[in-house]
């Protein structure tokens, strides 16, 4: 199964801010009817991780190391299962 965990910008007052408004790296609008970009969400589509911060760049690290480990997960569950046969 292929999880995802989009992510998406909100204002302060914690509504959804679109996609077409654009925003300096910290976050001031660069859209005229933009109050600007209070924090950065992903939430996972496993169900069971979801992160919300300030900072863009460091949820969408948080994201990408998140999804990695579903990636490996059989990967991990199958070298237990060789340490347990030896």
């Amino acid at each position: 199964m292929s999880f995802h965990a989009p992510l998406t910008n909100h204002h302060a007052d914690g509504t959804l801010c679109p996609a077409d408004h654009k925003h300096t790296t910290s976050g001031k609008p660069l859209h005229a009817d933009c109050p600007g970009r209070s924090y950065t969400q992903a939430v996972c589509s496993c169900g069971g991780w979801e992160m919300k911060q300030r900072g863009k760049g460091y949820v969408n690290e948080c994201r990408k190391r998140h999804l990695a480990g579903h990636a490996q997960g059989p990967n991990v569950l199958r070298d237990l299962l060789r340490l347990d046969a030896a």
